[in-house]
């Protein structure tokens, strides 16, 4: 009981800097899912026996995208509420389950918002499906192959979020990488990420966005991460502006 991360995707559970690569979390999981993405509510978990399988059910607060708040129906980063204004009147419901084995995880949440628009007349339900893979696997002492892929997709209810194209939103990303121990330096990784997400999927107008990013990171000790990163935008016409840019960054976590 009380405030706990949605059980979905890859860096809502573990989202601190050393454990993901890029300066920036990627857009699929900051715009889809959307990371870092809490509520509150009641939350169980465990694991079958030593076959690898694992499940997690979460009861908990809703998105608010009421029109009478000024909001838009099928905004889902911006429906987070924080918890603090968050009823028990709408209550939303995620399950997960998935399998890890010897580096491998793999894994799927389903999740239902009874009413992502509490403050208008019109109930709008909305529905989560999201899978993902997230393989870590050594080739020696010091070298191992890593790769992350995620897709998720929102099918939102309703009329006015229909006129938006935001009954759908959709996004995917394959993140292919290499790691270096380095005796008595630390560790460095190099990585490779494509993504492309679309917020209002379920109109005609051409809105994906894409976007490719190559980078390094420099763990000089596990808990402390010193990254770089090369991003080029490809997005249609009418979407967010590209922003082909070079990012430095410094994190760390306790």
């Amino acid at each position: 009981l009380g405030v706990s991360l949605i059980p979905v995707g890859i860096i809502n559970d573990t989202h601190e800097p050393p454990t993901f690569y890029g300066v920036e979390r990627n857009d699929v999981e900051k715009r889809i899912i959307p990371t870092t993405w809490w509520e509150g509510g009641a939350k169980a978990g465990g694991k079958l026996g030593e076959t690898g399988l694992f499940w997690d059910a979460m009861a908990h607060s809703g998105l608010n995208n009421s029109v009478a708040d000024g909001l838009t129906p099928g905004d889902i980063r911006g429906g987070r509420q924080k918890v603090s204004l968050a009823t028990s009147d709408n209550p939303a419901y995620t399950g997960r389950v998935g399998w890890a084995y010897n580096g491998i995880k793999l894994s799927g949440t389903y999740q239902h918002q009874t009413d992502i628009t509490p403050n208008d007349i019109t109930k709008t339900e909305a529905r989560l499906l999201e899978a993902h893979a997230d393989i870590v696997q050594p080739l020696n002492d010091q070298v191992s192959l890593g790769l992350r892929a995620l897709y998720a997709r929102w099918d939102v209810a309703g009329t006015v979020a229909q006129a938006s194209g935001r009954d759908e939103l959709l996004g995917w990303y394959v993140e292919p990488s290499v790691k270096f121990e380095l005796p008595n330096w630390g560790a460095i990784g190099l990585f490779y990420r494509y993504e492309t997400w679309d917020e209002t999927a379920g109109d005609a107008i051409a809105s994906v966005n894409s976007r490719q990013t190559y980078g390094v990171n420099y763990w000089p000790t596990e808990n402390v991460v010193l990254k770089a990163d090369w991003r080029i935008d490809n997005n249609d016409t009418g979407a967010r502006a590209e922003d082909n840019r070079f990012d430095l960054g410094m994190g760390f976590q306790f």
